[in-house]
């Protein structure tokens, strides 16, 4: 019996001494904290190329990215999809690409300039901006079409022109436009100057324009819903900081960014 009870003790002090060297080791107690691994905090910095409907959304989901990860520095670049798409074919340097559409994606992976999978992150449809004081008295889309009225459209390689496009074709309604535009910040800014009676962009970016200009839905746009896909971009010379921005982005906080933005999910 004196014997057994001196293993059983010599058992309980083995075991004291292993937690107790784990304690130290740790810097404190053990618990279920300090039991997982934490990953290493990111540093350094990115460039994301985005739509220039994204300019507002993620200049501040870029902020509390950074906030989230006081190392890691994001550097935005905003332009139409298909110029970016220009760009980055063309050499430019970038880790992250974010499209209006899934269209302009598709030439960067067919490329082989995508690094995984694109994430879809967000859906946006389109909507009639007109000055406050509606000069064109525009009330509905097949209004942009009438004799006179002065409408400004994307480019038809824009996302936001081939929206336009699709919806001229469930509708039967050709705009005459008197410009056309290589991104939606620039469709939106002959409007809001008053050089134009009307142009179609997107739900999000009327909500961003606050008074200046006044959004005029309408139902047609159901038919050209545009998918905004998120990707790292090969050749990234910093992985880790690029695909926690795209986790980021496509995750709940990003998600709320976009939503309180007017973004639909994807």
């Amino acid at each position: 019996m004196k014997r057994a009870a001196r293993t059983i003790i010599s058992l309980a002090t083995a075991v004291v001494v292993v937690v107790g060297a784990a304690a130290c080791a740790s810097g404190g107690s053990v618990g279920p904290t300090d039991a997982r691994p934490t990953s290493a905090p990111l540093s350094g910095s990115i460039t994301v190329f985005a739509a220039a409907s994204l300019t507002r959304s993620f200049t501040e989901i870029a902020s509390k990215f950074e906030a989230r990860h006081p190392g890691a520095r994001v550097n935005l670049s905003f332009a139409g999809s298909s110029d970016l798409v220009t760009q980055i074919t063309e050499g430019a340097s970038a880790d992250v690409f974010a499209s209006a559409d899934t269209k302009n994606m598709t030439k960067l992976t067919d490329a082989a300039l995508v690094d995984g999978n694109p994430v879809n992150f967000a859906t946006n449809a389109l909507e009639i901006a007109v000055p406050p004081a509606n000069p064109g008295k525009i009330a509905n889309f097949a209004d942009l079409a009438r004799a006179g009225v002065k409408t400004v459209i994307c480019q038809a390689q824009v996302p936001c022109g081939s929206a336009t496009a699709a919806v001229e074709t469930a509708t039967g309604v050709k705009l005459t436009a008197v410009s056309e535009e290589p991104s939606v910040t620039d469709v939106l800014g002959k409007v809001s100057s008053g050089e134009a009676d009307a142009g179609l962009v997107y739900v999000t970016d009327v909500k961003a324009a606050g008074a200046s200009v006044k959004g005029i839905p309408f139902a047609e746009s159901g038919k050209a819903v545009n998918t905004y896909p998120i990707a790292v971009l090969r050749g990234t010379a910093n992985a880790a900081v690029a695909a926690a921005f795209v986790d980021f982005v496509a995750g709940s906080a990003g998600r709320s960014v976009l939503a309180a933005a007017g973004f639909g999910a994807p």
